[in-house]
């Protein structure tokens, strides 16, 4: 090989690498940004006390960088995971005045259910029900909201966040690869030059698990567990899975929720309340930003997990420090990485004329945020497709 295309094919690797890192790091910026507050809540509502607290984000940054590297090795597939951040506001407003020993018991009951649906195989033919257009229009209509958000926060800070709009597309047009981490770091240094930054507020402490033997009541099972458990079925691994469908993965479901299961059995005594599925943030681990080459893109939710496991081992400290960031800068990179993922999303989800109608109306009713019954959206707008879908649905001759 000669020297200049040895010189070519070393900075080709080190820009995918690069991407790699980047995605990983911008999906747990993320997932943590978007939702930490509420965990926070649903641990005060338990009556945790500041080293418990410390304690949930530490069990759950272990279980999510385990599980994110773990399956992602296994099934060479960009498997992302999360805590259910609907399970998050649901403990928030029930666990007031339930003992932190039935909150720990509720939390190995729902993670005991899921793990018996991943291991039964019910998960696998669940997630075969959802049309691919439907799973597409699905995930554009989760992504909407980071899409459009990336621009109205221009209103909040025109500065920083054009100066980001402009290093993204300066960067989409000669530097492609590098574009998503070239606006992050143009955003850091804007918000660290205008003071924007809270960094008075950063703590840097390390994260020590603290155990809590579990207790049961049939109240508790029944008011916590049994809920936490279908909101996260419902709100998190059937919206995960159907992310990994509508880029073209067809790993086996019920394993990878078998798995998260299994995780939050052993983690939820130090506060692992629930494992599952990302959505969100999977997809920009799924995304072109994250390597052209889709068979690759599992290195992004490596190094995710090599992410999620520092987040954990700091606990208390990576919060203090992502709470740091002004909102304008999370909200604008996250909307700019899935800037990609929204376009490939709507164009697959419209592209089969026959399916056309259910897959707008799952657009249409998972960006709206409609919540019933405690369910969000995401659900809502698989159920209302699947409906359409089923209606319109000409008998074959």
């Amino acid at each position: 090989m000669s020297r200049p295309v040895a010189e070519a094919s070393l900075t080709q690797r080190s820009a995918q690498h690069l991407a790699h890192v980047s995605a990983g790091l911008i999906a747990v910026l993320v997932g943590y940004t978007s939702s930490a507050a509420i965990v926070f809540q649903a641990a005060h509502s338990a009556g945790a006390t500041p080293p418990q607290i410390a304690s949930w984000l530490w069990a759950l940054g272990l279980g999510m960088g385990v599980t994110c590297i773990g399956l992602s090795l296994r099934y060479r597939t960009p498997v992302l995971t999360a805590w259910s951040t609907p399970g998050a506001a649901l403990l928030a407003t029930s666990l007031t005045g339930v003992p932190m020993n039935e909150a720990i018991g509720a939390f190995l009951f729902a993670s005991a259910l899921m793990t018996a649906v991943g291991i039964s195989g019910a998960f696998d033919r669940l997630a075969r029900l959802v049309p691919k257009a439907l799973a597409a229009a699905m995930l554009a209509g989760i992504l909407l909201r980071f899409g459009t958000s990336a621009f109205a926060a221009l209103a909040d800070a025109p500065l920083l966040v054009g100066t980001m709009l402009l290093a993204f597309f300066a960067g989409r047009r000669w530097l492609p690869r590098y574009a998503v981490p070239l606006t992050f770091a143009v955003g850091l240094v804007m918000a660290f030059t205008s003071g924007s930054v809270a960094s008075g507020e950063i703590r840097w402490a390390l994260a020590a698990p603290v155990f809590t033997m579990p207790g049961f009541s049939v109240a508790t099972l029944l008011g916590v567990g049994v809920p936490l458990f279908v909101v996260t079925l419902a709100s998190q691994n059937l919206p995960g899975i159907a992310v990994l469908r509508a880029n073209g993965y067809t790993t086996p479901a019920s394993p990878l929720v078998g798995w998260t299961g299994a995780t939050g059995l052993l983690l939820a005594p130090f506060g692992g309340f629930s494992f599952n599925l990302a959505a969100i943030t999977a997809a920009i681990c799924m995304s072109p930003e994250a390597d052209p080459d889709p068979a690759q893109r599992y290195r992004a939710s490596l190094w995710a997990g090599v992410f999620y496991l520092l987040t954990g081992l700091f606990g208390a400290a990576v919060a203090s420090l992502l709470a740091a960031f002004p909102p304008a800068l999370i909200l604008t990179i996250a909307g700019l990485a899935l800037l990609a993922t929204i376009g490939g999303s709507l164009v697959a989800a419209l592209a089969d004329e026959t399916e056309r109608d259910a897959a707008l109306v799952t657009f249409l009713v998972t960006a709206s945020g409609l919540t019933l019954f405690g369910i969000g959206s995401a659900f809502w707008g698989l159920v209302f497709g699947l409906v359409v879908a089923s209606v319109l649905r000409r008998p074959s001759p």
